[in-house]
């Protein structure tokens, strides 16, 4: 069990830390783990919950980036097909081998995406997922039961990984706890302290549960805020000018019967310039994304109409049954935070995805850019930076081989719990406690009411949205669903945590008013 209360009683007992991480994404959480397993005293503040942003909204992809590949960044490439590999060694319960397959409509796209994909294949490695080949009409048609034959040529098959975003974050999370970090959601940086010469030295948070603000200094400040983080560097120095341009990617959440196979589809051209996937995920079909460049972020970005349209004509474009509006059970968007175009470009295509590193004058470590798949490396990086400016003792990296919390070896898909990994037999033990735990959520949805009660007591969940947006997945799932449930799962969360009839209600009407974004 994970006590939030002893977790936060420890920034009153210590007031000093080496290293303060701000912001509770992937980068973040990498980070956190990566400092306190070399043995740095280690904090990390996430103004909402961890993974709230970007790091849940993603393809739930785990890959080297084929689109990469044909940019010509190889180096970027192959560091993340490495990483890859790690991840799927590490978290064994929650990242497994996909296979991909790009139909083929023209002879020469035959030959092309088959040498491209060869070279994907090499570049992997030791750590390859699988060899790519080449395969007939008949045998594309009988694995992808969905896709339009006319004009098909044949397919190509390639091998990648597939994972569940926000449950990684969340086991990350975990596993900082379990090696002695002090990891916080709902608990918000609003302040950076500096000493006499300017050198950041601190920061000053508040405890968005108990309204309580909190004074912390440290060796090391790293703001890891993803798109906030012009906000950060404007604590810093109110003049910094902005280095962030978000651009919005959303995805569609389809019945399993838009693609009923074990395969994904990989759709290597459309209007934009970008590759489009229709992706096997909890028994759901995910299909993305799109690249739009906006001047503004929130917390909670929305699909933009020609978005959805764009999705959706690209899909039918593919496929014999149609998708209309009517059957996206849920709809999410997500910002990537890319290094502003110096030239005000509008082709995020023609933006860096490799993560950068920037020291301020005052000292404050930024790291922006990068991917999920490559968040480890990104973490080691940043770490290694603090050592190489003097500010912490040198320590050897300790995560290429660290095992993530839950992971077990082996994976068994067919029940829905497989993504607790060791984790199962402690849910399991709840229902055993109690029977009722056992019931379903939902009549439609395989999740039960135990899951919400674990999230709670082991996974730091303290709101509804944190339970049925990062814990148990069903908000991105059938959004219409999560609203139903909300009074449920409001009424286990009062229980747990004590809270009053006010506060439950609360809960219901901020949720839905979320909720309702992901639905069309």
């Amino acid at each position: 069990m994970i006590d939030r209360s002893k977790l936060i009683e420890r920034l009153n007992t210590n007031s000093s830390w080496d290293v303060i991480v701000i912001g509770g994404g992937a980068t973040g959480l990498g980070i956190a783990l990566d400092s306190i397993t070399r043995g740095y005293k280690t904090l990390l503040l996430e103004q909402v919950d961890f993974a709230k942003g970007t790091s849940s909204r993603s393809t739930k992809l785990v890959h080297g980036g084929v689109r990469y590949l044909a940019q010509g960044n190889i180096d970027l490439v192959k560091e993340a097909l490495y990483e890859r590999g790690l991840m799927l060694k590490n978290a064994s319960h929650l990242v497994s081998n996909q296979s991909f397959i790009i139909p083929n409509y023209k002879w020469w796209d035959n030959f092309f995406y088959f040498v491209g994909l060869k070279t994907y294949d090499f570049l992997a490695g030791k750590l390859s997922f699988g060899k790519s080949l080449r395969i007939s009409k008949k045998e594309t048609l009988t694995r992808l039961k969905t896709i339009k034959p006319e004009n098909l040529k044949g397919g190509i098959v390639y091998n990648d990984g597939q994972f569940d975003d926000s449950r990684l974050a969340i086991n990350i999370a975990q596993t900082c706890i379990e090696n002695g970090a002090t990891v916080l959601n709902h608990c918000k940086v609003e302040k950076l302290l500096k000493n006499d010469d300017g050198t950041v030295s601190g920061v000053v948070a508040k405890d968005t549960d108990t309204n309580l603000s909190y004074s912390m200094s440290a060796k090391v400040i790293i703001n890891a805020t993803g798109v906030f983080t012009d906000e950060v560097l404007k604590m810093d120095n109110v003049l910094a000018k902005n280095i962030i341009r978000p651009s919005q990617g959303i995805h569609l959440v389809l019945d399993k019967s838009f693609l009923p196979g074990q395969d994904a589809i990989m759709i290597p051209k459309t209007d934009d310039g970008r590759v489009l996937f229709l992706v096997p995920w909890h028994d759901r079909v995910v299909v993305g994304t799109t690249d739009t460049l906006l001047d503004s972020h929130s917390l909670e970005p929305k699909a933009l109409d020609e978005e959805i349209d764009f999705i959706l004509a690209t899909a039918n474009r593919y496929l014999v049954k149609k998708v209309s509006k009517k059957d996206v059970l849920s709809i999410f968007a997500g910002l990537r935070p890319l290094a502003a175009p110096k030239d005000n470009s509008e082709k995020t295509k023609e933006i860096s995805r490799s993560h950068k590193i920037i020291v301020s004058n005052s000292g404050l470590i930024t790291i922006t850019g990068g991917k999920w798949t490559t968040y480890r490396r990104m973490a080691q990086d940043t770490i290694n930076k603090a050592i190489a400016l003097g500010k912490l003792p040198y320590s050897k990296c300790k995560t290429k081989e660290l095992i993530i919390h839950g992971a077990n070896g082996e994976v068994d898909k067919s029940q829905h719990l497989y993504i607790y990994g060791t984790d199962q037999k402690g849910i399991k033990e709840l229902i055993k406690e109690s029977p009722d735990l056992g019931e379903k959520l939902h009549p439609r949805l395989e999740f039960l009411k135990a899951e919400v009660v674990w999230a709670v007591r082991n996974e730091m969940a303290r709101t509804i949205e944190d339970v049925l947006a990062r814990r148990v997945r069903i908000l991105f799932l059938d959004a219409h669903a999560a609203i139903e449930i909300a009074p449920i799962v409001a009424t286990i969360l009062a229980k747990e945590l004590k809270k009053d009839e006010n506060w439950r209600v609360k809960q219901i009407s901020s949720f839905i008013e979320i909720a309702n974004q992901y639905i069309i």
